[in-house]
């Protein structure tokens, strides 16, 4: 029902479009993030995503149709998998496809997991507090940095 598909080189002007809707999304949270005088918001830099082997970026497809995107930095010697950016279109939000997106994700790249949101993002600390409970059977901690960011770690080889 719902795939990951690998954002190819070449299709890095479509993961520009769905990134427009997510730093839209994002702008309630973030005063500092404004549109520009063309009537877009400033493009993320993706350059590292093709040429980092520890960044994947990915689509999130319903069937055949786009729905979202994710950009995960695989775990390395010294820092864990992280997931960096995700989004699901409002139309299937709260509707159970980025649970089951988030657990392909970890279970893709097993070990161990950081998975942060921003202070006033509710919406997204309910979402990823639940999704990762119910991954791991409640397995997991949750603490908040000096940024008051929200953050939930786990470790996939512990949930045996």
């Amino acid at each position: 029902m719902i795939k990951l598909v690998k954002v190819l080189k070449e299709e890095e002007n479509i993961l520009h479009n769905l990134i427009q809707f997510y730093i839209y999304e994002f702008s309630q949270y973030i005063p500092a993030i404004a549109l520009k005088s063309d009537g877009s918001y400033k493009p993320f830099d993706l350059t590292d995503c093709w040429s980092n082997p520890n960044l994947h970026p990915f689509f999130i497809k319903k069937e055949n149709e786009l729905i979202g995107f994710a950009i995960v930095e695989s775990a390395t010697d010294i820092e864990p998998n992280a997931i960096l950016e995700f989004f699901i279109v409002r139309k299937y939000a709260g509707k159970g496809y980025g649970k089951m997106a988030a657990c392909e994700l970890f279970n893709l790249f097993p070990g161990k997991w950081f998975v942060t949101q921003v202070e006033k993002n509710y919406p997204a600390q309910a979402f990823w507090r639940s999704t990762i409970s119910k991954f791991t059977g409640g397995k997991f901690s949750e603490r908040y940095d000096e940024n008051r960011k929200s953050i939930q770690e786990f470790d996939t080889n512990l949930l045996v």
